[in-house]
């Protein structure tokens, strides 16, 4: 006999056929997903004193998820923008929960209606052409770590990849000669092609010319032959915008 709120596999499911099957969203929507869920049964078991598996759907009501939410800002300090964050993720389990659960309709919609609070929209910067090269002066071309900074952070200049598509890359995926380009699965996982400036067709030609590490796939890997991390690549960013910065004034007053 089924139970009439069964909400591990209504979460089972939700990731895995809604999310990953039908809606094939990225790993990293998928990851910011499974962290929401993280926190928000941790808050559960300390609240409710109840475990994952002990948890109902009825459980999960509007102020519940309210004083979650409040919880992230007050005990967390989690910003505007990743409250609200959370709370998409949340809203997009019970949308997929209104057509599995019906008899639950009223208390899904209630939580539904829980609104995003409202952000100021923080002004984009940019860096000038000077600014750019201040940074990739600072690697040190004399070694593997250096060209292999210098050409990721110019193919992240000259093509405005995202992180997690850069990371991503293998060395297949540059193609030289006529019509240069850079293929990526980016957001939504869609396949795209970037075109390649000169300077980022010469770069690339002579880090695809380096000695493999330890059989790496990776377009730039770490010492290991592994892929890097979004975090590791932040550290190197921030490491030679420290540099820069001594002799690039501009740049103090950038993120």
């Amino acid at each position: 006999m089924r139970r009439t709120n069964d909400l591990a596999v209504l979460i089972e499911r939700w990731f895995t056929d809604r999310l990953m099957k039908h809606r094939g969203v990225s790993s990293n929507t998928i990851a910011s997903y499974r962290d929401t869920f993280r926190l928000l049964f941790a808050f559960a078991q300390t609240r409710l004193g109840r475990s994952p598996s002990q948890l109902t759907l009825r459980d999960l009501d509007a102020p519940f998820i309210g004083a979650f939410l409040e919880d992230l800002e007050t005990k967390r300090s989690a910003s505007v923008r990743t409250r609200n964050l959370r709370l998409t993720a949340i809203r997009s389990f019970f949308r997929y929960a209104a057509f599995e659960e019906p008899a639950h309709s009223s208390h899904i919609q209630r939580v539904l209606a829980i609104p995003s609070k409202r952000c100021d929209k923080r002004q984009l910067q940019f860096l000038t052409r000077p600014e750019i090269e201040a940074i990739l002066d600072c690697t040190d071309r004399s070694t593997w770590l250096g060209r292999r900074d210098y050409t990721l952070l110019l193919l992240a200049g000259q093509t405005g990849l995202r992180v997690s598509e850069i990371i991503a890359l293998d060395r297949d995926s540059v193609i030289l000669g006529q019509g240069a380009h850079v293929q990526c699965v980016g957001k939504g996982r869609k396949e795209r092609s970037t075109p390649l400036t000169k300077v980022a067709q010469q770069a690339l030609r002579y880090w695809l010319k380096e000695p493999t590490m330890r059989g790496a796939t990776a377009l730039f890997p770490n010492m290991h032959g592994g892929r890097l991390s979004a975090d590791g690549v932040q550290a190197l960013l921030n490491k030679y915008v420290a540099k820069a910065r001594h002799h690039c004034v501009s740049l103090r007053s950038k993120r």
